[in-house]
This record gives C-alpha cells, structure tokens and sequence, in this order.
C-alpha cells in the first residue's frame, strides 16, 4: 500500500516573535519533506498583508510548495487578478480557494460570491497555472440547507476546475468514507481529484470545542466526556488526543486516503510525532 501525501496548514502570526517562530516551525516540518504548506487568510482580507508577507517568507525559504489561501466574499475581479498575478511572480503554483466570511458590517457578496465563481474565475485568469484545492465538509457546511445540497456544491466546485478538496477537520472515519463514496458515484474519480483529509491534532480541550462549535465539526461524546474529565491535566489531554487522532489516521490510510492535511496550529508537535508514528516520512 503506498503512503499518502501529507501537508500543514500555518496561519500567519500576528507579532514579529510570532513570525520567527513561524519560520523556526516551518523549519522543523519541513525536514520531513510534506508535499506543500498552505497559508490561511482572515475574513474579508483581514489578514492580507500578514498571509503576504509569510507566504513570501516561506516560497524562498525552501523549495516545498507554499499554498495560499484565497477567500473571495467581498473582493472584486480586479483585486482577485491582482493577487493572482502577485503570486505568480514569487513562483506560486498551488492555491486554496475558499468563500470566506463576510467581514462584519459590511453590505454584498461582491463579484465572486462563492467558493466556485472564484474556481471559475482563477480558471478563467490563470488557465491550468494553477493546482487549486478547495473545501469540502464530511459532516455538512454549517450554512448549508440540507447535506445533498452541500454535495452539488463540492460537485460543482471540482467540474469548475478544482483539482481536490481539503476537508473540514472531522475524528469519525465514516464521516470522510461516506462523502468519499457520495463523490464517487456523482462521478468524481477520488483518486484523480483527491479528497483530503483535514487533521486536526488535539492538544488543548477548549479550543478544540471553540473550534468544532463554530464550524460544525462534530466532537464525538466519548472525546467530549474524556476532555472535560481530564480537566487541566494538559499532558494527560495530549497524550488521549495523541491516541484519537493517530488511530483516525490509521483507520483513514488503511481504507486508502489519498492525502492528509494537518491542521498544524503553528506548532512542531504533535504534528512531528503524527507524521513520525504513522510512517509517512520519506
């Protein structure tokens, strides 16, 4: 069985102390030769020049592929190309094209309303120069009406010209296996245009449940009632949250994931000790 692919996902800090640190993490994760990084972008642009300035760090501090993301909501065509052509000049082949949130008090969706008219868009302005990723979500976008209306939407998304989708972090394998298998027989080919797994690490219980609560991801209760349990007891979290996510991996690579992105919150481990355990190392 060959390994899959594996990645992380950094967001751009939000102090000089944070940026070296950054650096140094990258540094560290890069040793094991992960396929690309990606660079998240606040709501509206709010983190625009902050995912600039790391995301031209990192493209020449190393030879592994830098992902930007791109969020549309609110942005006109003109400032969408100007991105564009931005990134092409620092080398950039890879991107993750996303809705993103409507910056607060603000009127309109903009020229690019959603996740695939920025696909069609990018497709249209850039012509294959691009391998775009996009978002998909095992267990349904929070806005969504209904789950059958959130699988047109990733459908659509591919036939506009995204070559995979990265999925919302999720720790029930059947949750990605069942997406997988309803991609599948609307007729996208999972192997040429991949679903990735989206790996959130556990390492700090409130966050977690911050992060779950405000994207619809599901903590199931067993890990719910053994976080709250362990309350305080920081290594006792890392060390159950290690055990979680390295058996949802394992279960993940042996129904044949083709790739997994690891939610990396700027930190070395566990990601480091994830990627180690599970034998993905070159």
């Amino acid at each position: 069985m060959s390994k899959p692919a594996f990645s992380f996902e950094f967001f751009p800090a939000k102090t000089e102390q944070g940026h070296e640190k950054l650096l140094s993490t990258y540094d560290e994760l890069n040793k094991l030769s992960p396929a690309y990084f990606s660079v998240t972008y606040g709501a509206g642009g709010s983190t625009r020049s902050r995912t600039l300035d790391i995301v031209q760090a990192l493209s020449t501090r190393g030879t592994t592929e830098i992902a930007p993301h791109m969020s549309c909501i609110g942005d006109d065509k003109s400032e969408i190309a100007e991105l564009l052509e931005y990134y092409k000049t620092l080398g950039i082949r890879r991107l993750v094209a996303l809705r993103g949130d409507l910056p607060s008090g603000q009127v309109g969706m903009g020229e690019l309303p959603f996740a695939v008219d920025l696909v069609k868009y990018i497709r249209e302005h850039s012509g294959d120069h691009f391998h775009i990723e996009v978002a998909s979500y095992p267990e349904m976008h929070p806005q969504a009406r209904s789950f059958e209306f959130d699988i047109d939407n990733l459908v659509n998304k591919y036939q506009a010209g995204a070559n995979a989708s990265i999925t919302q972090f999720f720790y029930n394998a059947d949750s990605y296996l069942y997406l997988r298998d309803k991609l599948e027989k609307r007729g996208i080919d999972t192997v040429a245009q991949p679903l990735v797994a989206g790996i959130m690490p556990i390492t700090n219980s409130s966050n977690l449940l911050r992060f779950a609560d405000s994207c619809g991801a599901d903590i199931p209760r067993y890990v719910r009632k053994q976080l709250t349990d362990f309350g305080d007891d920081r290594k006792a979290i890392r060390e159950f949250g290690f055990d979680v996510v390295y058996r949802l991996c394992e279960r993940l690579i042996a129904e044949g994931v083709p790739a997994m992105h690891f939610y990396s919150m700027n930190k070395v481990e566990p990601n480091k000790r994830l990627v180690e355990a599970l034998g993905l190392t070159a």
